[in-house]
């Protein structure tokens, strides 16, 4: 059995099958290149979720807010509001909308982001309900003036980072000072200037990085020990945001996230704490449940390399080129033969346009359907319109 194999993704008699259909059948109808959700697997990510957090010890004492800036397809966000198992982490005005136009209330979107203007404040303030995380002086400053007397929370940076194998590019926190929240150095007057505008903190936030696995936990750890620092500099905090992060295997050498231990740690940092703890994962939650179909439309040797080329490139789903986290690609239909070392190119005129260098795969050939797994996340999304290719599809299987 492959390491990405399980019900719901595997071959059946030499064809490629996802969340009960035939991956081949897909491209036939639809098109490439085209994103697939399986809703059923999102909507168990999340179960897991609680499952294990209720087995720590914390049933009552969580939330789960998932981060939409991973996947905002309208259909995925409603099918998640239908499940009632998740609210929404959202760091743009146009994402707190969507989410509301989506079907959940304002008072289930945690709202936290950055260098925000004084029309994305505006608009905001005019959100009732919504809970509102401050990252800056500048942004407690101006939030204050247009609304005093408001709950708030105040994301902070404990200058510690985590993320899969080391990966400085999915940092938020660590040895190099970042954008992200209010330092130690600076706590004080934050809560200062909140207390000046009659602000009442109620939420502490953190998140310090992304796609971490098993190995990371100790490090997971010791951030939560670290950041409760300030909560423990407040009597008024009701909820802590631990943030996302939370990863899922992408190569054969990952073991999938040791969620009871996770949730372990959590609660044992929780325990005898009156503060409910929030989560917002994106990665966890839809990464593993999307595929994205290709067309080969070039397979050529070129001194000792075999391109094989596809109708996208990495403007549709970035990851692997911006991140270097590699997307596992699948032939739909297997074909017999020897494996054979290529590199799956895309159809972008840049030179970091790679999808997968250096990989063994079955035989291949021009017109054949591919599938990139892992595509549920930060691909779509992100998606830009670079040379114009900038087209696909996106549907939710159910």
């Amino acid at each position: 059995m492959e390491w990405w194999e399980r019900e719901d993704l595997r071959y059946g008699d030499g064809e490629l099958e996802f969340a009960g259909r035939r991956v081949e059948d897909l491209a036939e109808q639809f098109g490439t290149p085209s994103f697939y959700y399986n809703g059923r697997r999102i909507v168990a990510n999340v179960q897991r979720l609680h499952d294990a957090l209720t087995g720590a010890g914390l049933e009552g004492r969580f939330a789960v807010k998932y981060a939409m800036k991973a996947n905002r397809f309208a259909p995925l966000l409603s099918h998640l509001r239908a499940s009632g198992l998740v609210g929404i982490d959202a760091c743009s005005p146009n994402e707190v909308e969507h989410a509301i136009a989506c079907g959940f209330a304002a008072e289930d979107i945690s709202f936290t982001a950055g260098s925000l203007s004084d029309h994305d404040l505006q608009r905001l303030s005019r959100i009732r309900g919504l809970a509102m995380t401050c990252d800056s002086m500048s942004v407690i400053r101006r939030w204050g003036a247009l609304g005093p007397g408001r709950e708030i929370g105040i994301r902070v940076n404990p200058a510690l980072g985590i993320s899969r194998a080391q990966n400085d590019k999915l940092r938020y926190s660590g040895t190099n000072t970042t954008k992200f929240g209010i330092y130690r150095e600076q706590f004080a007057e934050a809560v200062a200037l909140a207390r000046q505008y009659s602000l009442r903190i109620k939420k502490i936030h953190f998140h310090t990085g992304c796609g971490y696995l098993t190995p990371q936990l100790d490090l997971w750890d010791a951030i939560i020990d670290s950041c409760l620092w300030f909560v423990d500099q407040l009597d008024t905090v009701e909820i802590v945001n631990v943030g996302g992060g939370l990863g899922v295997p992408h190569v054969a050498e990952d073991a999938p996230l040791d969620l009871n231990r996770w949730a372990a740690i959590l609660a044992r940092h929780f325990r005898g704490r009156g503060q409910r703890v929030e989560i917002e994962p994106g990665d966890y939650i839809a990464k593993d449940c999307g595929i994205l179909l290709l067309t080969i439309n070039t397979v050529e040797k070129k001194l000792e390399t075999v391109f094989v080329g596809v109708d996208a490139g990495f403007n549709l789903a970035v990851e692997p080129a911006v991140y270097g986290l590699p997307f596992q690609p699948l032939p739909a239909r297997l074909l017999p033969g020897e494996k054979q070392t290529v590199s799956i190119v895309g159809n972008i005129n840049e030179a970091l346009d790679v999808w997968y260098a250096g990989i063994a795969m079955p035989p291949l050939t021009e017109g054949m359907t591919l599938a990139l797994i892992n595509a549920g996340a930060y691909s779509s999304a992100m998606a830009s319109n670079h040379c114009m290719r900038g087209d696909f599809k996106e549907f939710l299987l159910v």
